[in-house]
């Protein structure tokens, strides 16, 4: 099933919190390398609420979760540090940063520093294989980014549209490609072609209506293969998966794959679905991951299966388990299991109008 939808402004109230830790710093002399994935960081009287991606790839490490623990605190920006590039050798993954991904974050009010790693080592896996591991940023580049963010007065959508310039992504990716030669020499770890790393930057240089194009056009080959196929985590059990291209008021597009849709009297059901095969419950990480999906799908203005209009939206966020007999939804779910994330999970689908299933899968 293929829906579209548009997205006019974000309204949510989050009920998890998740305390970050703290850091202050009497200047702007920092190693952001030393710091976790997630914190808040006070320079003099400023503060940065920051989530450190470990790749541009949406799909790993959970970002999302890392998102949404930064989302709604008392920090002066919510910045999340990206690489722009994330290049393992060619035995294992190389990533790009999308258009898409720096527009989502726009949306939610995100800082985003495009950034880029500059020192790396060599890892031999299990196989055999020789990848580049444990890559670290150039600390110097994002300190002078958030030196530079702390006297910046305009909002995080102006911040993005000026980062993702032809000009500035250009200078990054020099860095970043000069960085990975010199990591590749150090490390003896060959990396891909360059011939990529110049297409990405061809395509750029032409402006960001290209970089739109570009992403969206590798968004939509992705969203197409992971409609075909079911990830572990995911275990649906009922209705099928569908497609929604959701447009903001940037003119920005967003290509995701639902894990399963449904219609139920007339209501439109976007389900994201999050499976556990060991545990009673998905991990935290999971759970925000699918929240981030929550905020986007709660502000749906309008929704269309092919030209009719959808006359309701209903998001879901399906929990399930092998551990678990039967089903549950909402405040039932604390029969279950009761504690405080879960009470806080169910407050925060209350306020912000979504649904929660908690169901038993089993082969």
């Amino acid at each position: 099933m293929e829906i579209q939808a548009v997205i006019e402004n974000i309204k949510y109230e989050k009920c998890i919190r998740n305390p970050l830790k703290k850091f202050s710093f009497p200047s702007f002399e920092i190693d952001i390398n030393e710091l976790p994935p997630t914190c808040l960081i006070n320079i003099k009287n400023f503060s940065f609420a920051i989530s450190k991606w470990v790749s541009p790839k949406r799909t790993r490490s959970y970002p999302y979760a890392r998102v949404y623990d930064t989302l709604q605190t008392p920090a002066s920006k919510v910045v999340a540090i990206i690489p722009i590039i994330k290049d393992e050798g060619r035995n294992g993954d190389r990533d790009f940063l999308q258009w898409d991904t720096v527009s989502l974050m726009s949306l939610l009010n995100v800082y985003v520093i495009p950034a880029y790693y500059s020192h790396a080592s060599r890892k031999v896996t299990k196989s055999g294989k020789i990848k580049i591991s444990n890559q670290q940023f150039d600390g110097n580049y994002i300190t002078r980014k958030l030196k530079e963010l702390s006297v910046y007065h305009a909002s995080a959508l102006h911040w993005n549209l000026k980062e993702l310039s032809p000009e500035n992504l250009t200078k990054v990716i020099n860095k970043a490609l000069l960085s990975y030669k010199k990591i590749s020499e150090i490390t003896g770890v060959p990396i891909h072609s360059v011939s990529g790393i110049e297409k990405f930057q061809r395509t750029l240089s032409i402006g960001i209506k290209a970089f739109k194009d570009f992403s969206r056009f590798k968004a939509q080959r992705a969203q197409k293969r992971e409609k075909q196929t079911i990830q572990p985590k995911e275990k649906i059990q009922s209705g099928k998966k569908g497609t929604i291209t959701i447009k903001n008021y940037l003119g920005g597009y967003y290509f995701f794959t639902v894990d399963e849709v449904a219609i139920k009297s007339d209501a439109l059901h976007l389900i994201e679905a999050k499976h556990s095969s060991s545990k009673l419950l998905p991990s935290k990480e999971d759970i925000k991951d699918g929240l981030l999906k929550m905020i986007i799908y709660t502000n749906l203005s309008e929704a269309f299966i092919g030209k009719e209009k959808v006359k309701k939206v209903v998001p879901v966020l399906k929990l399930t388990s092998k551990l678990i007999r039967g089903k549950y939804i909402s405040s039932d779910i604390l029969k279950v299991k009761s504690d405080s994330f879960l009470k806080a999970l169910i407050e925060e689908s209350n306020k912000n109008s979504f649904e929660i299933w908690l169901e038993g899968i089993h082969d």
